[in-house]
């Protein structure tokens, strides 16, 4: 992803990369990459400052780079509708909060209420239906914005790692159906033929 994103933006580098992070791997692979891609001299100047999200009901990352911890420590219940990043002792902490200090960047965790409402605007504005983790990195953009962390010139990559179509319960749906027997459920109203 990180040759990726250096080589579609003409071999330069964004501000800032938010990544939804669970297990850590897309976070660290990122940072690995621009630093080869900087030692092969393809890119130049400041890498992107690198943003780990999670989810506040699973946030070992957050919780560690806070507490300024070299690893972090698995909460007692985990829990995100957000599952892929539903992790609660990642293998590869310790390089993913060296990947976010190297690169003066920071870590952030959002509420499921926040990520699944990030996830109906981003549909509703945008027409694109992606999954609770992405939805979580533009979330936590929202709360950078807010806090003064990003100050809105900054040119910004969110990443999604999926669809939302394989998260149906994130979708809410109250519409009229009619029974098997074709009856009319209780307080629908008949059409006119």
């Amino acid at each position: 992803m990180g040759y990726e994103i250096a080589e579609q933006l003409g071999w330069r580098c964004p501000d800032v990369i938010l990544y939804p992070t669970g297990g850590g791997v897309g976070i660290i692979a990122i940072h690995k990459a621009l630093l080869e891609l900087k030692e092969l001299g393809w890119i130049t100047g400041d890498l992107p400052r690198l943003v780990a999200v999670q989810a506040t009901g699973c946030a070992p990352i957050v919780d560690a780079f806070d507490a300024g911890l070299d690893e972090s420590v698995a909460p007692a219940d985990a829990r995100t509708v957000a599952f892929g990043i539903t992790v609660p002792k990642a293998l590869g902490d310790f390089l993913v909060l060296d990947a976010v200090r190297a690169t003066d960047g920071t870590a952030i965790a959002v509420t499921d209420e926040e990520l699944l409402a990030a996830q109906r605007a981003l549909a509703r504005d945008e027409g694109t239906w992606i999954c609770p983790e992405g939805a979580a990195c533009f979330a936590a953009v929202d709360q950078l914005r807010q806090s003064g962390w990003l100050a809105g010139d900054e040119e910004v990559v969110v990443l999604n790692t999926g669809t939302g179509l394989i998260y149906p319960d994130t979708v809410p749906v109250d519409v009229p159906t009619l029974l098997k027997d074709g009856a009319i459920p209780p307080g629908a109203k008949r059409g006119a033929a």
